[in-house]
């Protein structure tokens, strides 16, 4: 019997394209529902079909919303009339997308990024909300049907057993696009003279810039810093609190804090390697129930990383098991800053963070996409 299997996501990134083209070679047909393709360098296997869905937009929580409730109907309707003979492997966006098979009767799989309902308590969305009520009720019933149910670390797989039994849950480490990176000296690096970033120690987030990511702490930290010249906190990013970062930033005459847009693909190198530490933050509410990527891009980079988050993250985990840097609570602002300073001012453990980082790297590779086929099949 031919195998026939499509791919639900509305955001694809190189994480994606590298998980169809692992299975692209057992599957007799393979299709990839989607809003959009950001290959960063992969190309799809030619012998996937693309089918396309409203494009995601994560402007603001309600454009996310919309953008998400679209693209649901469209995939409920494309399952039901055109892939009904297919099995159907659902990728994190839209986040609903999955409940589609309360009603369709298709074979499917799950990849699980971001655990909802639980994630939507960053907006105010609690355990006694209907919606959240509903969404736990129906994660029960879908997970309990999925042929397979992946996530992306431990604590994750532990908040996702609250729908289905821990043994069902396979957990796969997640990668890069940017292995075998090699960083650009900063004496040949133009975006450090393009920003006037020249020997400042650099301690840049890159990422999105919205509710869930209280990104606002770097400017607390960066008060507490404010008499130390060498020591410059970037911001890279868009989101929902963009302008209230560069308003508080503003108002409190801050000279160590600079904010710039999502650089393009070609530029990123130019602004990763000009990190001397990197920044990986999540909101205390959700920090079990999402692991941001570019941890992984800045392990990669061999980057000392400043991790911030609850003590029950992976996060946390990950600081402990490879030492490649701390994790603090958002609440301990002046032992982020006296950490900061100190390994500012000691090359030695810059050293020895960058290596760990490099060595923790060697976990999250390619490879990983290849191992999703496997367990599948």
């Amino acid at each position: 019997m031919a195998r026939k299997i499509v791919f639900v996501n509305q955001a694809v990134n190189f994480l994606t394209v590298d998980i169809v083209n692992s299975f692209a070679e057992n599957a007799d047909e393979i299709a990839l529902i989607t809003g959009n393709v950001h290959a960063q360098g992969t190309d799809l296997d030619e012998k996937v079909r693309l089918d396309k869905l409203i494009r995601y937009n994560e402007k603001s929580f309600a454009t996310k919303t919309y953008t998400w409730t679209v693209a649901t109907f469209q995939v409920f309707f494309k399952l039901l009339f055109k892939y009904r003979k297919y099995e159907v492997f659902f990728v994190s966006v839209p986040p609903m997308s999955y409940l589609c098979m309360l009603l369709l009767r298709n074979r499917f799989s799950l990849l699980i990024w971001d655990v909802y309902p639980d994630t939507l308590k960053i907006y105010g969305i609690g355990s006694s909300n209907p919606v959240y009520l509903f969404w736990s009720w129906a994660n029960k019933k879908i997970f309990k049907r999925a042929d397979h149910i992946f996530t992306i670390g431990e604590k994750m797989a532990a908040l996702v057993a609250k729908y289905i039994q821990r043994e069902r849950i396979k957990i796969i480490n997640l990668w890069t696009t940017f292995e075998n990176f090699t960083p650009v000296a900063k004496t040949e690096n133009f975006f450090l003279k393009e920003h006037n970033l020249q020997d400042k120690f650099i301690v840049q987030y890159s990422g999105n810039i919205g509710l869930i990511h209280n990104v606002e702490v770097m400017v607390d930290i960066a008060k507490l810093l404010r008499q130390n010249n060498r020591i410059v906190f970037l911001i890279i990013g868009k989101g929902d609190k963009v302008n209230t970062i560069k308003q508080r930033i503003k108002e409190d005459a801050l000279e160590n804090c600079l904010v710039l847009p999502f650089q393009p693909d070609d530029v990123f190198p130019f602004s990763l390697s000009a990190a001397d530490m990197g920044v990986v933050i999540l909101n205390n509410k959700t920090s079990h129930a999402s692991i941001p990527n570019k941890t992984y891009n800045l392990m990669t980079a061999g980057k000392p990383v400043l991790y911030i988050a609850a003590e029950d993250s992976e996060l946390n985990v990950y600081a402990h098991k490879y030492n490649n840097g701390k994790c603090f609570d958002c609440s301990e602002l002046q032992a982020i800053a006296d950490f900061i300073r100190q390994v500012s001012e000691d090359v030695s453990l810059q050293q020895q963070y960058k290596t760990n980082s490099l060595k923790a790297s060697l976990d999250f590779t390619r490879q990983n996409a290849g191992v999703i086929a496997t367990w599948y099949s």
